[in-house]
């Protein structure tokens, strides 16, 4: 059954879902869009993929990158602050690498040159995980032929090389005075409460 989302920027997204199988397309114009609704849907009637087109479209990580973005808003669970900037980061650094080019080497390399801009151990192994789910995303939503095992084997690596771990314990405790400041911060914001 397709569904219709007008977009904010004037487009349409139309969305799949049919024998347990989904699909989400967007489109300047209405027609485009029931079209494409009425191929893919016929294309998943005859038992092959609902959206060949679209995935052959996709050729830089960025685009999965786009593509997961897109389906989670989709579904109403938009990347907050934190996964947003993990993925503008990586999206910065890997954006324009070729799906094809995810390799274990690629991204060894990768996590070599994080720690030079500031990135700690607790920070890579987000990112790898945050690269392992556009990933796994991409393969199990939409159908692409793309594995995860390059990530797996960095992930390895990355512990081997001690690139990734544990953070540093931290032991400081605020001062009775940096408790007194925060207290009218509490009592001037209803929403605030101390438990």
């Amino acid at each position: 059954m397709a569904t219709i989302s007008k977009l904010p920027s004037g487009g349409y997204r139309f969305q799949i879902r049919r024998q347990g199988r989904y699909a989400s397309e967007t489109f300047h114009r209405r027609d485009d869009a029931h079209t494409w609704a009425r191929q893919a849907e016929t294309r998943v009637d005859q038992d092959l993929s609902p959206n060949k087109s679209s995935a052959a479209r996709l050729a830089t990580f960025g685009d999965l990158f786009d593509l997961h973005i897109d389906d989670m808003c989709a579904v109403g669970k938009p990347p907050r602050r934190s996964k947003a900037a993990t993925l503008a980061t990586l999206q910065n650094d890997l954006g324009k690498e070729r799906i094809g080019h995810i390799d274990r080497a690629m991204l060894i390399e990768y996590g070599r040159k994080r720690p030079k801009k500031g990135a700690g151990p607790v920070t890579l192994g987000i990112d790898i995980g945050v690269i392992k789910m556009i990933i796994t995303h991409a393969a199990a939503v939409h159908g692409l032929d793309i594995s995860s095992e390059p990530v797996d084997l960095a992930r390895i690596a990355f512990k081997r090389l001690g690139l990734i771990g544990k953070g540093t314990e931290r032991d400081r405790r605020q001062t009775g005075e940096e408790l007194n400041r925060l207290f009218p911060c509490f009592d001037e914001d209803e929403r605030l409460t101390l438990r």
